[in-house]
């Protein structure tokens, strides 16, 4: 054959090595002429010819016909000349039969593929020495003697090792010895049958039987039988045993040389064939054939006999049927046509009936090899088995048994239509495990008959069984013919019945899987289909834990029913946290269509110690529990393996570890969680501690459990090793036993576990709680939300926050509650904060689903608050349901809104309905029934009284005056857009939001009031939204996103800054930096630090960019209307340096005072609408008609705590030394932590006195509240509350309309000392100042109610309240020094009248009324007639201090009434004076006033107010110094009316005492004062008296 790519290369090779290499040519030639012209055509020539001559090259070398060469290698450049991606095998062998069907088995032998095979037969010439002269092909060879070699070519799958090829090139060597072997003996063995059948007519067997053979024999060598191999072998008997023993020198082909086995011991029954009349025995053997085809080797046994006809062995023959033999008639076959004929025979049928053809038809078509080998008997019981079939068509199995136990055949008849791989494989599994079987082969046959019968080999491992169930085998064979899904039908009906039994196998019997079936039973299916059954869209999964009967020690499997298929990716940690290991996982989808099911069936490794009844149940509620996110998947879950707790109680233990999280705790929660793993048996303990503690259900016997449990713990504690796992146990354990209440055991509507736990905590109790420590603490916890509530006393309120900051967020409310402390000091509740964190929110872009995930998660957290929270019904205290208390009645709970949480109000109220709360709409303040902060304006009116008192202390009226404001926030904020509409002077310059950058470098005041309002009336409105024409030049709106923004002249000057172009972040912190005169906080964020701060450390990453330091500020005023717009340190950094603050909690006051009236008037008017004298809707409209009186009550607070901190911050000096004394007080009563509440030390105070520096006003408003929270809690505890004279500080609290029509309920309101308590604190501290009534306290040993009776008879007495009120109107008229001058004024009149009366108190003192009845009106006549009174000197100098009022702007008459305040003092020693001497009023103070003007006291008192007044004590001695003026005066009056003797006598008869004391008055005069000759003049004094 000639082609273009065999031309080609031939032209390639002529121009290589020209025309005088004839032998090589022609070789390629020959070599390539056969071959497939795509092979040649894809490796090009020059590869072509490198292999041919590297296959010359080994021709060469073959110089001995009777060897091979065979090179297996890999061919490379430098020693082939080619290179290829398969290995290469050249063999060159003499030419005979199968050499190449050979070696290609021998390749395919090591699963190799041979990807290409060329063997062309080449005629060699050759000289004497064997030197190749000339090759051609065999086929136009001239000459017969020429030799005819084959050359084999092969490309295999490549051999990377060298060994490898090593091995196959030594299979190849023996596959082509055994070659040469079976071709060069195949004449020698054929000459052995004639031999053997010729030597057979001498025995001693039948002859029919032994003509049988004899004919089997020559039909075998007539082409019917491929002789590969033969040996002779001796029977040799010995005793019992029977065995054949090879013949040395008799093997031929395959089996030449000495025998493998020499003797060979016959088992029974192929000595039972020996003594038989069969001549030849057919079976198979077991090896395969290396040559011709790769078969197993046909076995053919020829007894030999001697001639005397005696057995004395065999001959045996190896080798192949060829393929005449299996198509040749079973007729034509001898020793075949005996048993047919005979199984014809037995059957009995008659010939050419229907009976006989089918007969017949079956034994044509039995296997063959079976034909050859079976005996007559086992023939015909299979043949009429089978012929039987055709009555009855069922599944049969027929076996026969290898006479040496090898193997075993079985022919297995099956359904047609059911048979399929799958069918063939399990019935092969089948035979394999009932046979012993080590392999298998099957060959099956399907015709026109409703059976498929398949012709299954299984060779044993050792021996095959004898005795076989061959019953029960056709059973098992049948079920696995049967349909899975009918068995799976039927196991439906039997398990459920007819009806409900038919309709699941319709649903259910068809849907499983393939791979299903293989690995579970129909009735492993109805379990699992009734459990699929059960699913639905609320409960999409279900599980099920179980052991294989296989499994070994821990070993188990789950399966996961649900409604979508589950990601191995998913459940995988959640088994993993659950001390599972995953080994598999096999998926299998239930169902044909959209509305498929998926069950999951998992391997998973358990402790090997693992009980299965035990772990069953909670494992599985666990995991369901975890993949629907009812619980958290952690590792705390490995304790249902290791512990016997459950779900809830591993909850339970969570809850406590994410409570120990916010507390800051040391270790993490992985190490936690670690180590009550490691633990489980104090695990166990701790969480029975819980249950002991809290279980309703437990008896009377409670407290001796928890004394037992608590000891078995101590014991179980001291055995742990690990120092840090100790610590983390024992905080367990003290934290359970500082909780006081849970909601454990409560059950929802639904009569489920509620999906959140709370507990309620002592926080004092707790090891390792960060201070200030709250009285009481709720922690409600669940895996979709965790919050806090703390409360710093039973009757608290504040806002609940919903929290950004998930790891800390109990920081940040404790932080929220210190500045509520502070804040609810003019409130009746004290201060309390709550913060929850969403802990699987959506993505804050979708907005809806983010916004009701935070609904959902307040509620939860309300929920978990009242849970735990006591009730009141017709005025008794209800606990709640399933909660043991360990603590006292506390039923006051009240919330706010606060950030994230301010249009809640209606939803908490919703929740409080749902409980049935006591308040009612009033646990939650603002909601649409209540006072709607916004549109009150109340929290930015609040803050702008501090703003109005800054400025008032420059000189400035902010309500005429304009002034510039840099802003924080925008106009749709409440705090923000109210405050921005306070002033029509308002000038905003400046300001930012979380969006936008404005700035206004001089804006039009008029114009841009009007905008800010039309902006803040918007539904919604933003900075961009500003009309842009309106902006003065130079000025614009930016969005914060914008990479940089460019400034103007203008925005650079109002900024004062120079910098023409900055980045976002940096011009907001120029904006903070900005030289205005004020900046107002109306956003969220800590915007102002101290410089020694971190950013760290504030806490509030947003603003960590662009945040300033106190010093840093430029602004002469700073108010905060949102909280925490600085810290403690910065407000204290800035004051210092000049700047003007308070505290957020000063400036947004008034938010919470508002929302506490609402709160309270709900209260009050509950009652009366219970009480049916009222309506819901007439309450409603009440309290709406009340709105700007509610308002005027609580701005009241603002304007005079401002007022009391500008009084402190007025004279800081003069007022340290009882800062500093009662800051020791608190300290040592625990009420303060100066570290905490940034104080300064004692230390601290004296560097500050030395640099005449006292504290700030942000520190003073800190004091302050403490000092309010102090009197509070000392009065709560009093009966001053009870006194009758008190209660119209409640009517005080209250609007008019309440006051008016509903006093009498307004005495039962549940609250009333609290109120009476609060509103009197706050008048009193406010009037007086931080220190008055620790200082009198302290000074006389008084209990604060009686230093409040004292002020309250000193204002009531001297009418000091109205002068009050119209000091503070001098708003504007006069300086704010002056004002503050008279305030102080004020308050020294009230320590001194207060300081008296509780010099004088008695245990048997009258009540109230009775004293300022006492007093109160000879101090009115007194002052009435004062001018006709005083001695005439002493009403010039009254004029003269009143003229210097009045001068600066004082109305007269509140001159007069101010500066006779010194003239009427008196009155408190002159009405007891009167009533001891029996002397009128007039004749009283007329004497008293003469000796005062003849001692010349007003002089002495003149000088005495001269002293300094730095320190407490300096202070304290002047007071004293000045009462003893008036005390000495009073005695001297005294003496004078008792013994009736007039001045004049008396000023004769102390002529020389008077003198000396006025030339001593003379000399003080003139010199700095001192206190020294003050007390000298006052020892004079009293000995005139």
């Amino acid at each position: 054959m000639n082609h273009s790519a065999l031309s080609d290369l031939l032209s390639f090779t002529h121009e290589r090595i020209g025309s005088t290499s004839d032998g090589i040519s022609g070789f390629i030639a020959a070599y390539y002429e056969n071959a497939d012209p795509d092979e040649l055509q894809m490796r090009g020539p020059a590869a072509l010819y490198a292999n041919a001559a590297a296959h010359w090259r080994l021709l060469q070398a073959h110089t001995d016909p009777a060897s091979a060469q065979v090179r297996v290698f890999n061919p490379s450049l430098a020693e082939d000349g080619f290179v290829s991606e398969h290995t290469v095998v050249h063999i060159v062998h003499t030419n005979m039969p199968f050499l190449v069907d050979s070696v290609t088995m021998a390749i395919n032998r090591g699963n190799r593929t041979a990807h290409w095979i060329t063997h062309p037969l080449v005629a060699i010439e050759r000289d004497a020495h064997g030197t190749v002269l000339a090759a051609s092909s065999a086929a136009t060879a001239h000459t017969a003697s020429t030799a005819v070699e084959s050359v084999i070519l092969v490309e295999c799958d490549r051999i990377v090792h060298a060994q490898d090829r090593d091995v196959l090139q030594a299979d190849l060597l023996q596959v082509l010895s055994d070659v040469r072997a079976a071709v060069q003996d195949w004449q020698a063995m054929l000459d052995r049958v004639r031999t053997v059948a010729q030597a057979a007519r001498h025995s001693s067997l039948s002859p029919a039987d032994r003509q049988e053979g004899i004919d089997f024999l020559h039909w075998l060598e007539d082409r019917h039988f491929t002789f590969l191999g033969a040996r002779d072998y001796d029977l040799v008997r010995e005793g019992g045993t029977v065995s054949m023993r090879a013949t040395p020198g008799t093997g031929l082909g395959i089996l030449r040389g000495a025998a493998h086995t020499e003797q060979t011991v016959l088992p029974h029954e192929a000595v039972a064939l020996l003594e038989s009349n069969e001549l030849v025995l057919v079976t198979k053997a077991m090896s395969r054939a290396t040559v011709h085809r790769p078969a197993w080797l046909d076995y053919i046994a020829v007894k030999r006999f001697d001639a005397d006809g005696k057995l004395v062995g065999e001959t045996r023959f190896l080798g192949l049927y060829t393929s005449t033999a299996y198509t040749a008639p079973v007729g034509d076959i001898p020793q075949v046509r005996s048993r047919v004929a005979a199984v014809m025979a037995a059957a009995g049928v008659m010939p050419e009936s229907h009976a006989a053809k089918s007969l017949q038809s079956i034994l044509d078509v039995y296997p063959r090899d079976e034909l050859f080998q079976i005996d007559t008997a086992t023939l015909t019981e299979h043949a009429i088995g089978i012929l039987r079939l055709q009555e009855r068509q069922r599944t049969r199995v027929f076996l026969r048994r290898d006479v040496f136990g090898r193997f075993t055949s079985a022919l297995v008849f099956v359904p047609r239509e059911r048979f399929n791989t799958e069918l063939r494989l399990k019935t092969g599994e089948e035979l394999m495990a009932v046979l012993d079987g080590q392999s298998v082969e099957f060959t099956p046959m399907l015709t026109d008959s409703p059976l498929a019968r398949i012709h299954y080999l299984v060779r044993a491992k050792e021996r095959a069984p004898e005795n076989v169930a061959l019953l029960a085998l056709e059973a098992r064979i049948a079920r696995h013919t049967q349909r899975w899904e009918d068995q799976c039908a039927a196991e439906f009906l039997r398990a459920h019945g007819e009806g409900p039994g038919l309709a699941l196998a319709h649903r259910y019997a068809d849907a499983f899987p393939t791979a299903y079936r293989e690995s579970f039973s129909p009735q492993v299916a109805v379990d699992d289909a009734d459990t699929l059954a059960t699913l639905s869209h609320s409960a999409p999964l279900a599980v099920k834990l179980y052991r294989p009967l296989d499994a070994g020690p821990g070993t188990l499997r789950l399966k996961v029913y649900s409604t979508a298929k589950v990601a191995l990716s998913d459940s995988l940690p959640v088994l993993e946290h659950m001390g599972a290991r995953v080994l598999d996982e096999h998926p299998y989808r239930i169902g044909h269509n959209g509305a498929a099911l998926w069950v999951h069936d998992l391997g998973l490794q358990l402790p090997p110690l693992t009980d299965l009844a035990r772990v069953k149940q909670r494992f599985e509620d666990l995991y369901v529990a975890a993949w629907r996110g009812e619980v958290e998947s952690d590792d705390l879950n490995r304790l249902v393996l290791a512990t016997h707790l459950d779900t809830r109680t591993i909850g339970v233990l969570r809850a406590y570890t994410r409570y120990f999280k916010q507390l800051g705790f040391a270790y993490s929660q992985s190490y936690i969680e670690a180590t009550l793993a490691r633990n489980p048996e104090l695990t166990q303990s701790i969480a029975s501690l819980f249950m002991a503690r809290f279980d309703p259900a437990l008896n009377d016997d409670r407290a001796q459990r928890l004394q037992a449990l608590r000891s078995s713990i101590d014991t179980e504690l001291a055995q742990v090793a690990s120092l840090d796992e100790d610590r983390i146990l024992r905080q367990f354990v003290a934290t359970i036993s500082a909780s006081l209440r849970t909601n454990h055991w409560q059950r929802s509507a639904d009569g489920q576990p509620k999906p959140y736990l709370s507990i309620k905590l002592n926080p004092r109790e707790i090891p390792g709680v960060p201070e200030p420590k709250p009285l009481f603490e709720i922690w409600v916890y669940s895996p979709r939300m965790e919050g806090v509530h703390l409360r710093g006393g039973r009757v608290a309120r504040g806002g609940l926050r919903w929290s950004d900051r998930r790891e800390d967020f109990r920081t940040e409310v404790l932080g929220l509650v210190k500045a509520q402390q502070v804040k609810n000091t003019v409130i009746v509740p004290v201060g309390s904060k709550g913060g929850f964190v969403l802990k699987n929110a959506p993505s804050a872009t979708d907005r809806e689903a983010f916004q009701a995930e935070g609904v959902a998660c307040y509620q939860t957290f309300l929920r978990g608050l009242l849970d735990v929270t006591d009730n009141i019904a017709k005025g008794a205290v209800v606990p709640p349901a399933q909660v043991v208390r360990h603590d006292g009645d506390d039923p006051y709970l009240v919330v706010a809104a606060d950030k994230g949480t301010a249009t809640f109000s209606d939803i908490a109220n919703g929740v409080s309905a749902d409980y049935g709360f006591w308040l009612g709409d009033a646990f939650a303040s603002g909601g649409s029934v209540g006072y709607d902060h916004k549109k009150m304006g109340i929290t930015a009116r609040g803050a702008w009284e501090s703003v109005k008192r800054h400025f008032r202390a420059l000189g400035v009226n902010t309500q005429t005056t304009p002034f510039t404001v840099a802003g924080i926030g925008d106009m749709s904020g409440d705090v923000f857009g109210n405050g921005m509409l306070l002033s029509e002077q308002i000038q905003l310059v400046l300001a930012f939001d979380h969006r936008h950058i404005f700035i206004d470098p001089s804006p039009d005041t008029a114009a841009s009031f009007a905008e800010r309002q039309r902006l803040f009336q918007l539904p919604r409105s933003s900075w961009d939204d500003y009309d842009k024409a309106l902006i003065s030049p130079g000025g614009g709106v930016y969005p914060r996103s914008a990479k940089s923004i460019r400034l103007s002249p203008e925005a650079q000057a109002v900024l004062g800054i120079d910098a023409q172009e900055m980045a976002p972040l940096d011009l907001l912190k120029a904006i903070l930096q900005a030289p205005v005169d004020l900046i107002y906080n109306g956003g969220i964020g800590t915007y102002v630090k101290a410089s020694f701060e971190t950013h760290a450390q504030v806490g509030d990453k947003a603003g960590d960019a662009f945040r300033v330091n106190g010093n840093e500020l430029r602004c002469k005023v700073l108010a905060e209307g949102g909280n925490l717009g600085c810290t403690q340190n910065g407000r204290i950094e800035y004051a210092q340096k000049g700047g003007l603050i308070y505290t957020d909690a000063i400036d947004n006051s008034a938010g919470v005072d508002c929302s506490d009236h609402e709160v309270n008037i709900k209260i009050l008017l509950g009652a009366v609408v219970e009480a049916g004298d009222l309506t819901l809707k007439q309450r409603n409209d009440l309290l709406a008609s009340m709105t700007t009186e509610v308002a005027g009550l609580v701005l009241q607070d603002n304007y005079y705590q401002t007022q009391a901190l500008d009084i402190a911050c007025h004279r800081p000096l003069y007022v340290l030394d009882g800062q500093q004394r009662l800051m020791q007080w608190l300290e040592g009563g625990k009420r303060l932590n100066r570290a905490i509440e940034f104080l300064p030390t004692d230390a601290e105070i004296t560097q500050r006195r030395a640099r005449k520096q006292g504290l700030t006003a942000p520190e003073n408003a800190v004091l302050m509240a403490y000092a309010k929270m102090s009197v509070f809690d000392e009065l709560i505890t009093s009966n001053l509350p009870d006194d009758p004279f008190y209660s119209h500080a409640l009517q005080a609290y209250f609007p008019q309309a309440l006051r008016e029509r509903f006093a009498q309920a307004m005495h039962a309101h549940p609250l009333k000392r609290e109120i009476i308590a609060t509103f009197i604190t706050n008048t009193v501290v406010n009037r007086t100042g931080a220190t008055f009534v620790n200082f009198l306290a302290a000074e006389s040993g008084a209990a604060t109610a009686d230093v409040i009776r004292a002020f309250t008879l000193a204002r009531e007495i001297f009418d000091l309240e109205p002068l009050w009120d119209q000091i503070d109107a001098l708003d504007y008229q006069v300086s704010s020094t002056l004002q503050l001058d008279l305030l102080n004024k004020l308050i020294a009149i009230a320590q001194r009248a207060s300081r008296w009366i509780l010099r004088l108190r008695s245990t048997d003192q009258p009540d109230m009324p009775t004293l300022i009845q006492r007093y109160q009106g000879p101090a009115r006549e007194l002052r009435a007639h004062l001018d006709d009174w005083l001695p005439q000197g002493a009403v010039e100098g009254w004029q003269q201090a009143t003229s210097g009022l009045t001068s600066a702007g004082v109305q007269e008459a509140l001159a007069r009434n101010l500066t006779a305040l010194d003239h009427t003092f008196p009155t408190l020693d002159l009405v007891d004076l009167a009533q001891n001497t029996q002397a009128s009023l007039e004749q009283a103070a007329r004497a008293y006033f003469e000796v005062e003007a003849c001692l010349d006291l007003a002089q002495w008192r003149l000088q005495i107010n001269r002293l300094p007044t730095d320190t407490l004590w300096q202070t304290q001695a002047r007071a004293s110094a000045r009462d003893d003026v008036y005390s000495i005066a009073g005695h001297i009056t005294q003496g004078l009316l008792q013994r009736q003797e007039n001045l004049q006598a008396w000023q004769e008869r102390n002529a020389r005492p008077i003198e000396r004391l006025n030339r001593l008055l003379t000399t003080i005069h003139t010199q700095a004062p001192d206190l020294a000759p003050v007390s000298v003049a006052l020892r004079e004094l009293r000995h005139l008296a």
